[in-house]
């Protein structure tokens, strides 16, 4: 009975307070699936105008198998992991050649890049199947709910939840249950200062009886984030910037564009910092240095691009910085 009052208290706040988000509009698989995949690691509002361009680029799976990897990274350029961009590529390819989307939970989790939480979430969503969540928010979300005093990355607080996710699932709607569970999460179970009063299951919620809705979920503290400071170069010459492209085998930016280093042009003229840029990339914080430099001709392995084909080919999150913020 109190399962049934806790989806039914859910339920009916989700039916009323869901933000109107592109993806669900829609029940097509694929794009359920593109969805899943860019918001891994990304924000809703910084994923949404990706997802829209996208779309409008690779309206489905036949389109995006098709297209060269270059142009599917061009797509991604500036929501970072580009692994995911590169997994999704490679996976429509499959899905192309079968012919037909994966249906179920097992055959989506052997497509590239498909985690158990991106199959659960497509199975249950696209194809109503009876496959909980288990996500950050989601984890959050019934950490408090159970008042669950584990570290939630250890195996053994995660078990615990992984039963609650799969106790709590609707199995009538799923993907609308699944949903609803996440939004309670993004929206008001929030890490630092739930919202309590305006959540539908505070009467069911254990950290909040206890007073402990801002001291769970417990997580052990990540390690620091390491600084990391740099200097690249912009090179200009008659409205082209000098870039250099990384090898397609490169552990980090495969085959993408960037600007150069000191150290990879020592004969270059320096000039004047024109400019200083923060980046984060995991535990990463780089502070990044700009100077112009000038060079006679450029050197093997680089090339001159107009500013204004900038856009066309997969270009360093920095190198996209530094071109955004008129310096060219």
């Amino acid at each position: 009975m109190r399962v049934k009052w806790i989806q039914h208290s859910l339920e009916r706040w989700y039916e009323g307070a869901r933000r109107d988000l592109p993806w669900r509009r829609t029940a097509d698989p694929y794009r359920i699936w593109i969805s899943e995949v860019m918001l891994q690691q990304t924000r809703v509002a910084a994923a949404a105008p990706y997802y829209e361009r996208f779309l409008a680029r690779f309206p489905d799976v036949d389109a995006l198998a098709r297209a060269p990897e270059a142009e599917v990274l061009v797509c991604w350029s500036g929501l970072g992991y580009y692994s995911r961009a590169r997994n999704l590529h490679r996976a429509a390819k499959l899905i192309a050649a079968r012919g037909e989307f994966p249906r179920d939970y097992a055959a989506l989790r052997e497509l590239p890049g498909v985690g158990e939480y991106t199959a659960a979430a497509i199975a249950s969503i696209a194809f109503g199947q009876p496959h909980a969540v288990l996500d950050g928010n989601v984890l959050r979300v019934l950490a408090r709910l159970l008042g669950e005093r584990g570290d939630i990355g250890s195996a053994s607080a995660r078990g615990r939840l992984r039963a609650a996710a799969d106790t709590l699932l609707d199995r009538k709607r799923p993907g609308a249950w699944n949903q609803a569970l996440m939004e309670l999460g993004a929206t008001v179970c929030v890490p630092r200062e739930p919202a309590c009063a305006a959540c539908p299951l505070a009467q069911f919620c254990e950290a909040r009886r206890r007073g402990l809705e801002r001291e769970l979920p417990v997580k052990l503290r990540r390690a620091k984030p390491e600084r990391v400071e740099k200097t690249v170069l912009l090179v200009e010459r008659a409205g082209r910037i000098l870039l250099w492209q990384r090898d397609s085998a490169s552990p980090r930016l495969a085959g993408f564009w960037d600007l150069p280093e000191p150290h990879q042009l020592p004969r270059a003229a320096l000039g004047d910092a024109v400019a200083g840029l923060r980046h984060s990339i995991v535990n990463h914080r780089y502070f990044i240095t700009v100077l112009r430099a000038a060079v006679p001709r450029a050197p093997a392995g680089f090339r001159w691009f107009p500013v204004a084909a900038l856009g066309e080919i997969p270009l360093s999150t920095v190198a996209r910085k530094v071109v955004k913020l008129g310096i060219s």
